[in-house]
């Protein structure tokens, strides 16, 4: 027995979708690094033998920045090491969760990535006013293009289907 209803037309996968996906997946794989190395540093052994390495690669390549790292790292008290390693962990969580759904084409996960975008952005700008770097600049850049074309995506939509005429009702 066949159906009289037609199975709806598989949706191409958009690419550009993809390519935000990815970039999710990225960033998640970073926090992931970040929130791992975070905890590593917890235990005293891990974060002499840290030091050492750093500091030998200090002495080879841009002494700035790794020494800015340093710094940083070397001043965070076990707590906030913690607290580190946990956030990174929850964004982390977060992006995979945006990645999956974007990759799946999921509406939701569209709300979602533009959503959490967005909210970090005055974060960005504000790091950008204390130092602007390239990649700074860059992240943000990819951040607002991914936010206007999902953006771009959820208005079309939407469009699409206040256009359509309405089934079921009767007028007369």
């Amino acid at each position: 027995m066949t159906s009289a209803v037609a199975a709806p037309a598989a949706e191409a996968p958009d690419r550009v979708l993809r390519v935000i996906a990815v970039f999710k997946f990225c960033k998640a794989a970073l926090l992931v690094v970040v929130g791992l190395g975070a905890l590593q540093l917890l235990d005293p052994a891990m974060a002499a033998r840290a030091q050492r390495w750093v500091a030998a690669l200090a002495s080879s390549n841009d002494r700035s920045a790794v020494q800015q790292v340093i710094a940083y790292v070397g001043g965070l008290s076990p707590h906030r090491l913690e607290a580190v390693g946990v956030g990174a962990f929850l964004y982390a969580g977060l992006f995979t969760v945006e990645g999956m759904g974007l990759w799946r084409r999921k509406r939701w996960a569209e709300y979602l990535t533009v959503i959490a975008t967005l909210s970090l952005v005055p974060l960005e700008v504000f790091e950008l006013t204390r130092t602007v770097t390239p990649s700074r600049l860059a992240a943000l850049v990819l951040n607002l293009a991914a936010v206007a074309y999902l953006f771009w995506r959820i208005r079309r939509r939407a469009g699409a289907t206040n256009t359509r005429p309405s089934q079921g009702t009767f007028e007369g």
